[in-house]
């Protein structure tokens, strides 16, 4: 089959990593893989895969160049954004869903008609919300804000989601999605749960590659993005109250990273922390790591929590909304620690106790590649009807 995967970019970050996962997934599965942004980075991801196309369409300056494209945003720049907050996609995403056909029809003249189209993430389609296609499949990899009934979000809403296929990460998140779109009266055309594909064989080569910086101590690991919503404040608070002779080391960069490295100094533990900014391969990081800790506000599954295992290495995470229980399920419920600091610090003086536990390979079974695009070639989705969700 001839499949399309579509991210807003290649940056470093979680969302883009899936993404590129999937398209390589799809290569590996003997399928014709297509993967295409709508901006490039000299410095970012890449498909491993030899077989997968890159593709990028530009949306942003062929918008400009239509002349319209160029007045509806210099309109809703100065005058309507700041009017309603947050709304710039809904003037510029109507006509960039009508560039995203157009370059869509050029493309399957050259390459042959798609069977499946999917979009990575609400940042990516929002830009285009009014493209829609019974091929396409629109992935939803965090929480909707239920708590906003306001006009304004289910103007929102009603632009982004009516008739669409969309596509939950986990089943919190898809909880999540059913209960939001009905407080706002939007109905999808169907609502199904795919999980983050783990290239478990990819990472097992990747994580033994040379990284000369590795602390030669023993060190607990975390690997996010320094932002409010992996709540690394949570971590140093609980790290310092366990007070364990294991450093902690801090992979992933960010706005928050000189807030953070002044909150582990009034901690006392700066010495004992190190932040090692983003990393292309952060695998050695959690191959070497004697536990990996998540301590996120909220998040979608926790694709990090699947890669440490298929490093070798135990997970610890908080108990937060969203899919960290479709991965920390059955013998790994015991790795879920209440969200607090007392319960992450108290979870963490556990799971140090002893050897380095064995990864049981069975627990990584249900993200593998393979099976998650069989998924989504299936013509029949698990979840058709929206208000009988599985």
């Amino acid at each position: 089959m001839r499949t399309l995967v579509i991210v807003r970019s290649l940056k470093i970050g979680g969302m883009e990593r899936v993404a590129v996962n999937l398209a390589d997934a799809f290569a590996e599965a003997g399928h014709e893989s297509h993967l295409m942004v709508y901006r490039k980075r000299e410095k970012g991801l890449a498909p491993e895969h030899p077989d997968v196309k890159i593709h990028v369409f530009p949306l942003r300056w062929i918008q400009r160049l239509t002349g319209l494209g160029l007045l509806i945003e210099l309109i809703s720049r100065l005058l309507l954004n700041p009017l309603i907050r947050r709304s710039h996609f809904v003037w510029t995403g109507f006509l960039g869903g009508y560039l995203l056909k157009a370059w869509l029809w050029r493309f399957e003249r050259q390459h042959g008609r798609l069977d499946r189209i999917i979009f990575r993430g609400l940042g990516t389609f929002e830009l285009v919300w009014s493209y829609r296609d019974d091929r396409a499949r629109f992935v939803m990899e965090n929480n909707l804000p239920i708590q906003e009934t306001s006009w304004k979000q289910k103007l929102f809403a009603r632009c982004l989601f009516p008739g669409k296929h969309l596509v939950a990460v986990s089943r919190g998140v898809a909880d999540n999605i059913r209960l939001s779109l009905e407080q706002w009266n939007v109905r999808p055309a169907s609502l199904s749960i795919i999980v983050n594909p783990c290239p478990v064989a990819r990472i097992r080569q990747r994580m033994q590659e040379d990284e000369p910086a590795l602390p030669s101590q023993p060190y607990i690991v975390n690997v996010a993005r320094l932002v409010t919503q992996k709540d690394h404040d949570l971590l140093l608070r609980a790290y310092a109250s366990a007070n364990p002779r294991e450093l902690l080391v801090i992979v992933g960069d960010g706005a928050l990273r000189e807030t953070l490295q002044k909150k582990a100094k009034s901690l006392g533990v700066a010495e004992k922390v190190l932040f090692v900014g983003q990393r292309d391969n952060p695998y050695p990081w959690m191959r070497h790591a004697r536990l990996f800790v998540l301590s996120s506000i909220v998040e979608g599954m926790g694709i990090v929590l699947t890669e440490a295992l298929a490093c070798g290495t135990p997970v610890i995470s908080v108990d937060c909304p969203g899919g960290i229980r479709e991965v920390l399920k059955g013998d790994l419920e015991n790795a879920i620690a209440e969200h607090s600091e007392e319960g992450l610090a108290e979870k963490i003086r556990h799971c140090l106790q002893g050897p380095k536990p064995v990864v049981n390979d069975a627990w990584l079974q249900d993200f593998l590649p393979c099976k998650v695009v069989e998924h989504f070639l299936e013509h029949q989705h698990a979840c058709s009807n929206f208000k009988n969700q599985c």
